[in-house]
This record gives C-alpha cells, structure tokens and sequence, in this order.
C-alpha cells in the first residue's frame, strides 16, 4: 500500500498542473462556500448599521411599554451612564400634506442624522426636514409654515437646516425632543437609547434600569445589540431566511462541482491506465490501488479547500473595503474560523465522493492494459441496460410527481390552499428528472448532438471533426453537459418565473397605480369644480382623467362591491390590465366589464346579464368581460358613466389621476407642486404619489431577480470551470490525435478552432437539454403557487442566456487549445 500510494503522489507531485485541473472544480465550490458566509456576515453586520434605527453607540435600549420624559431624566443621572437619548414621534397637517416630526439629538454618537444644509434645530419651533421632503414639499432653508397637529392651535415652524436620515419618504422631518413633545402634547416615548460610559457593567446596569422602570406597563431592557438586530430583520425580512435560500443554490453549485470532479477524475484515471496497468502487473492488488487513488483525491480536496477558502477570505475583506471608497456603507465580516474548517472538509468530502466510483473503476485494470497505449475516456460510448433501466424509472417518477401537482393545481378559489406542498412537489419532481437526465446523459448526447451539430457540420472539416470528436465521447460530454444544462435549467426557471410575474406585477400596478399621482378627497368626498380643468391646464402634468368610485354596489347576490366609470383608454398603462374573457374595449352603457373575482363569486360570464343595485337604484348591465384580476383601481365593476349615474352617483368626480409631463425625480416633483396648486393648498385633499409605489415594487422586482440569477450562476460558474478542466484534460488524453491530424496538413489555427468547437458544443448540448427542462417547471412552479400569473417565454433572454453559455464554454476551451496546437506534430505522434 504504502510504495503504491507513494508511486502515487509522486506522479502528482511532477505533474501539479493535473492536480489543479482535477480539483479546480472543488476548489470553486469552496470559494462560494466560505465566500457565502463571509457574504452573511457582511449583510448582517450592514443590516445592523444601516437598516436598524438604533444607533451602534447604543448599549442598552429602554422599549415598549409606558417610556417617559421623567423616566428619561433619572436614567440619565445613573452611574455608568454616558449619554441617554430619547426618541419620540409627532406631526400634523401643512395644508393638504402630513409631516411628520421625529426626535433626535443631532449630534453625538447617538444621532442617526448627517447634517447637509444649514443647521440643526436647537430653539422651539424650529426643525431640519430631508433632502426629499425638501423637493416634495417645498420647505427649503429658511421656509416658515403652519403645522396643524391637532391642538386646536397651528403651530408655527421654521426650516433651518436639511439632515440625511436612514429613510427619507419625503414628509420628514427631525428636532430636538423637547420640540416633538411640544407638538404631540405629552411626555411619553418610543424609546430611550443608552450610551454606557467607559468600564460601565452592563449586566448590573440593565437591571438597575429594569428595577427603575418598573410597574403597571414597565417596558423591556434591552441591549443595543438586540434591538439593532430585531429592527434590521424586520425591515430586511429575515436575513436568516433570504440566506436560507442562498444556502439552497449554492448546496446545488456544491453538488455540480461533485459531478465535474467525478468526471474529471475519471478522465485522469484513464490517461494514467497504462500505469496503473504496469503497477497490478508487479503485484500491487485492487483494494490498494483503489485506496491510494482515493487518498489522491482526498489531498487534492484538501489543497483546493485550504486555496478556495484562503481566496473567498481575501476576497470578502477587500470588497468592503472598495465599496466603502465608492461611498457605500458596507461593514467588513470577521475571520470565522470554525465555518472555513467547516468549507474545507467540505471540499475533502466532495472530492472523496467524487472520486469512490472512478478509483473502484481504474484499480479493476487488467495487468495486460499496460502493453496497450493509454486508453481514453471516449472509448466507451452509450450505456448499459441496468442505467437504462435505472433513468427510465427517475423519469417515470418525475412524470408521475409532476402529474400529481398538475392533478391538484388550484382553481380560481384559493381558499384554504397551501401552495408549499405542490411547490416542494415541484422540486422533488425536477430533482428526479435531473437524476433521469444524470444517467440517460450519454445515450441522450448523440441525438441531442445530431440536431444541434447539424450547421457545423456545413462548415466544413473542423466543424465535422469537432461534432465527430463530442459523438465519439459521449460519456465525457454527458458528464460536462448535464451539469451545464442544470444551470441554464436554474436560469431558465428563474428568467420565465421573472417574466411571468413581471406582467401579473405590471397588471397589478395597472390596478393599484395606473397614473404618477392621485389626488382624493377625504372619506370619498367629490372634488370642488375646477380643480380638474387647472390641473389640465398646467404644463407640469399630462394626461389628467377625473373619475367617480362608488364602494358599495350589490352585484347579483354578492355585496360590498366598488365600481369606477374610469376611462380604459385614458392612461396607457392601462392597457397592462388584460381580460380573461371578452373584451375592455366593448364597454358601453348598458354593458360592464368585472373583476375576476366578482365573475367568479357572483358566478357570470361574458353574455350574461348582471343586475347591478344601489341605495333602490336598480341596473341590468351586459357582461362584456373579465379581467384576469381587480378591475382599474381595485375596483370590482367598470361602468360607463351614464350607467354609474343611474345608480345614484354625483356628478362631480370623486378622484383626479395624472401623469407628470416630464420623466425623472425633478419632473415628478414640479408635477406634485402643480398638482397641489390646482388643489389650491385645502385641507382636507390628499396627493398620493402613485408612481412611487411603482418604482418600489419595479425595483423590488428587479433586485430579487437579480440576486437570484446571481446565485444560479454560482453552478454556471461551476459547469464553465468543469468545461475548461474537462477540454484541457482532454488535449493532454489526444495528444496523439491532434499530432497526427497536424501530420495531414491541419493547420494550428485549425486545430485550435476544432478544439475550441468541441468545447463550445458542451454548452451547446447542455443549454438545449437545461432549456427542455426549465420552461416546464416553471411553468409548473408558477401554477403551483396559485398565483394568476401567465406563462411569459422571454424569448430574446433565453437565446442571450443559450448563446452567452455557449460563448463561455468555448471561452474555457480556448487556452487548452492554444496548449494543443503548439505542440509539434513530431513531438505529439511520439507521445503514448
């Protein structure tokens, strides 16, 4: 054992290109492990800081229950307090707007505020307000107004001064406490904040604390830490759980990068067949070569993990640090230790696993293999009954799975369904057609390949040879591919569930937030003549559409429904709202159009009749569509104004909808300030802006989606890295090959370009078979979550995603052929 294991790593030790190569794969999979991490606590060290409300100075909160002013000043002169701060809220009306008030010291390590204009408030009645509150209101340095807070009494205010907080939802404003208590008339507090002087016991101080404040409604004692991180989960919702799902891809990237060492030793094995030959053939036995090749594998899974560790380590300090000079605020994450053992004998295990099978494989050469010369992967092709029957039993389950979620999808009434288990059905079915996809791979090459190598093979020579050189190693491609088609299958699924639930959102805000601003009066209250024609007149707003909106009209049997005669073709996004069934443009009097859930609950359809009461006012109405959701502004019917005025309603419209007539942030505000003048500044209207809503959930979207493609990249990254290993393996197995083909007049270049194709057709083939399986689950997932979203195929992002998989592919192969073609064809026809 010990001279074979010896003869072993010595080969290893000549040739450490090959260790690398072998465990390359491994060690990328442990970058992303231990990078993850690092990437954890980065974002819950960031979440701390900058998403919390609680200052990091913060020792110890005093929250919840009665906190008061007077609770306040003894805190204060405790021992081993520095610095104690309370925090409160108040507001009021300023015309037709709210602004609310909030407490702060402006300065010190327990100010949340960064001063960008002016000053901070320090006399009564005066407060600083936010850079957007600044644009969105108009109260710039030096403005005076009068706060209406609800004493009976307005309350003159001065601006002074402009603060950055964490959240500016542009009606902010802060002040020192003393201000906000004059405003809100009372003494209580949200909470009081803490600093602990230097060598203070924190311990004996919270419980002083919880002994002073207690009683009827004694609040909690807290420390800062605590509270820091309550107030980040809950406006990040739940770092653990996003890093949860983080942990799920990159457990599917860990599980890739098995596949590719697996494959990659094999190949390794094969080229060193004649060797291991010769070593049976002076007496070393199975069980002895199979453990030295095992232990191979082990010191390769060592080296790469202690190198992928080390490298994710680097890395995860130095990002913060450059972010931090572009001027994010990001936090550095620490040196867990433990984890990075963890990722090391992580990567130990993956290669160990990976490597059983091909050592079990190699150590059952016959001593007589050693006359022949090396053998080669792509010598065996198709594969035997027993992984027939095996893939054909995975693909019957997952047929079967996958039949039982369609059997049990929802209907229109979600009532009482938990879409978890169908999902988790969804997943188990997916991951049982990929096992199919593992074991039928090498038999499902050559057709796959006969389709999709048929223009290369128009192409000439290279283009034959290349196809000829896939075909001919179907085992080798079957390895690489499956685990390239599993990326695209994940990108894939996440680019259609994207688009899908990009349009049901696009429909959503079509309903919600049709417009960029809404102007209403309180409780429903019709809007006073004229307001419509000088908000038409303004040349900061564009498309201004009054409208009326009942809430209570009785359709049928069902009650409570809100009904709206606003224009379809006034607003273009609009258009977003699709039917069901019939159709938004043949409304008319006499005839309405429902949401789906009046259609459903009241059981219409298009042609039947609907009658329609309100307050003894009685109308028939023609159904002439379905929308696929809620009707424009949530609403369940849409009427023609003649009909909503024969149910009673006034004549004067009850909401104002516009666009600004100029894109941006700058634009959208002079259309806020033409939009409150046509108001004329009366209590009593409100302005919603609308299209902020929008750029929230846009944004939200598109974030999501983002991360998510990132995180399926991770097993993109592998595969890619799994081609390059898999094509430079493969140079070194055909030296002689290639030799010969430069002995018959193939050029360099076309030897490289032959190589490079052959590469290229890896991703080739497992884009195709990742395409095949991801449109499908997705579809399924998205019935799954009984969301009404429609399949939408992003047509243009998979052929970028199928072409960008093939370009990298072909990018790995590139240097391993660069690596073939310089050799001499003397040189490479007189290698064994």
């Amino acid at each position: 054992m010990s001279v074979v294991l010896r003869t072993q790593l010595a080969g290893v030790a000549r040739r450490p290109a090959r260790l690398l190569l072998t465990g390359l794969a491994v060690l990328v999979a442990s970058f992303v492990v231990y990078a993850t991490v690092l990437a954890q606590q980065i974002t819950e060290r960031s979440l701390l800081n900058g998403l919390s409300g609680t200052p990091e100075a913060a020792g110890l909160v005093v929250r919840g229950g009665t906190v008061t002013t007077g609770q306040l000043a003894k805190i204060r002169e405790l021992p081993g307090v520095a610095e104690a701060v309370g925090r409160a809220d108040a507001g009021g009306q300023l015309g037709s707007e709210y602004l609310a008030v909030i407490a702060d010291p402006g300065t010190g390590p327990l100010s949340l505020l960064t001063m960008r204009e002016g000053r901070f408030p320090s006399g009564p009645g005066e407060v600083a307000v936010t850079p957007r509150t600044v644009e969105r209101m108009g109260l710039a340095v030096g403005a005076t107004t009068q706060l209406d807070a609800g004493t009976g009494k307005p309350v003159p205010l001065k601006v002074v001064g402009v603060a950055e907080g964490r959240d500016d939802y542009g009606f902010m404003a802060y002040a020192p406490l003393a201000t906000v208590s004059a405003l809100s008339g009372g003494d209580v507090l949200t909470q009081i904040d803490i600093r602990l002087a230097a060598g203070a016991d924190s311990a004996a101080l919270r419980e002083r604390l919880t002994s002073l404040t207690a009683g009827a409604d004694a609040p909690e004692v807290a420390t800062g830490a605590e509270v820091r991180l309550a107030e980040a989960r809950a406006t990040a919702g739940e770092v653990d759980q996003v890093f949860a799902v983080v942990a799920t891809f990159v457990a599917v990237a860990v599980v890739a990068a098995g596949l590719i060492a697996a494959s990659t030793f094999r190949i390794v094995f094969a080229q060193r067949m004649r060797q291991l030959a010769l070593l049976r053939a002076i007496g070393a036995g199975r069980a002895p070569l199979a453990r030295a090749l095992a232990i191979e594998g082990l010191l390769i899974g060592l080296v790469t993990g202690v190198t992928g560790t080390l490298a994710a380590l680097g890395v995860g300090h130095l990002v913060p640090v450059v972010l931090r000079a572009l001027g994010w605020k990001v936090s550095s994450p620490g040196f867990p230790v433990a984890q990075a053992l963890g990722t090391v004998l992580l990567a130990v295990l993956i290669t160990v696993l990976a490597v059983l099978a091909p050592a079990l494989s190699a150590a059952r050469v016959a001593p007589l293999e050693a006359l022949r010369a090396a053998a080669s992967t792509g010598a065996k092709r198709g594969i035997g009954a027993l992984r027939w029957a095996a893939g054909l039993v995975f693909v019957a389950a997952a047929a079967g799975v996958a039949g039982l979620v369609v059997a049990n999808l929802p209907g229109a009434d979600l009532t009482g369904y938990d879409p978890m288990p169908m999902l988790l059905a969804v997943v188990v079915s997916g991951g049982l057609a990929y096992i199919a996809l593992i074991a039928l791979g090498p038999a499902l090459v050559r057709p796959v390949l006969a389709l999709t190598g048929w223009p290369l093979r128009r192409l000439g020579p290279t283009g034959r040879l290349a196809v000829g050189g896939v075909g001919g190693s179907t085992r080798r491609a079957a390895a690489v591919a499956v685990v390239v088609a599993l990326g695209v299958t994940l990108i894939a699924g996440v680019l259609v569930g994207g688009a899908s639930i990009r349009v049901l959102s696009d429909r959503e805000l079509a309903a919600s937030a049709p417009a960029d601003f809404e102007l209403t009066g309180a409780e429903g209250t019709s809007l006073p003549a004229g307001i419509a024609d000088r908000a038409g007149a303004s040349t900061e707003l564009t498309r201004v559409t009054p409208y009326r909106r009942v809430a209570e009209l009785k359709v049928g049997g069902l009650d409570g429904v809100g009904a709206t005669d606003l224009a379809m073709s006034a607003l273009p996004r609009l258009a977003d709202l699709d039917t069901r069934s019939g159709n938004a443009g043949d409304l008319g009097p006499g005839r309405a159009v429902l949401a789906r859930f009046v259609a459903d609950q009241a059981g219409l359809r298009v042609g039947d009749t609907a009658e329609v009461t309100a307050g003894g006012k009685r109308v028939s109405l023609t159904v002439v569509g379905v929308f696929s959701d809620m009707g424009p502004l949530h609403s369940g019917l849409l009427l023609d104004p003649a009909d909503l005025t024969a149910l009673g309603a006034a004549a004067a419209p009850t909401g104002l909808l516009a666009d600004a007539a100029e894109a941006g942030e700058d634009g959208r505000t002079e259309g806020l300030r033409a939009l409150r003048a046509a108001a004329g500044g009366q209590p009593g209207y409100a302005v919603a802006v609308l299209a902020d809503q929008r750029d929230e959930m846009n944004t939200a979207l598109t974030l999501l989606l983002a991360i998510a493609i990132g995180l399926v990249g991770l097993t993109v990254l592998i595969a890619v890295v799994g081609v390059g290993a898999t094509t430079a393996l493969s140079v070194v197995e055909r030296v002689r090959e290639s030799g010969l083909l430069r002995a018959i007049g193939m050029s360099r270049g076309g030897l490289r370009a032959m190589l490079t194709t052959e590469s290229a057709l890896y991703g080739v083939i497992g884009a195709a078979l990742g395409l095949l399986l991801g449109v499908p689950y997705a579809w399924l997932a998205l019935q799954a979550t009984g969301l009404n979203a429609p399949l939408t195929l992003p047509v243009w992002q998979l052929a970028a995603v199928f072409l960008a998989l093939v370009a990298l592919t072909a990018l790995a192969g590139v240097l391993p052929a660069r690596r073939a073609a310089r050799v001499s064809p003397v040189t490479a026809l007189g290698t064994e």
